[in-house]
């Protein structure tokens, strides 16, 4: 390998897309009253968690909220522009552009996206249960 260059090798790693929308959008917490603080929200708790998992995740919206998202573990991604279902266009996007789609789970409940990256060989876990794995309600 030559110099200044590394190589992340990640055995037994899940590498997560993420519709952040469809996940948010999956508990009725009063996100539609902040959005953006609600996408903020969703950043923090995965970045929590991809950091106790080792997992490469991504997480996409539609568009950036007026205020930047910070995260140190996890990529945050925005559609090239904000239109209905351009994020579901850019997760179809990275799973097309993915040298092993198969190595890759989408994280959605919306039917069409499921449907449009199960064909290119990635598997998918509905929003409200990774939801729950992320952010588990209180009893």
């Amino acid at each position: 390998m030559s110099a200044g260059v590394t190589c992340r090798l990640t055995v037994g790693a899940v590498r997560w897309i993420v519709d952040g929308m469809n996940v948010i959008g999956s508990r009725p917490d009063g996100w539609w009253k902040d959005r953006g603080r609600a996408m903020v929200a969703l950043a923090e708790r995965l970045d929590r968690w991809a950091a106790s998992q080792g997992d490469d995740v991504t997480v996409v919206f539609e568009r950036p909220p007026s205020t930047a998202i910070p995260a140190s573990v996890i990529e945050i991604a925005y559609a090239p522009r904000a239109a209905a279902n351009s994020a579901d266009d850019e997760i179809v996007r990275r799973v097309r552009a993915a040298p092993r789609p198969h190595d890759i789970r989408v994280v959605t409940s919306d039917k069409g996206l499921s449907d449009r990256v199960l064909s290119l060989g990635a598997t998918v876990q509905p929003a409200a249960s990774f939801r729950d794995l992320i952010d588990p309600r209180s009893a």
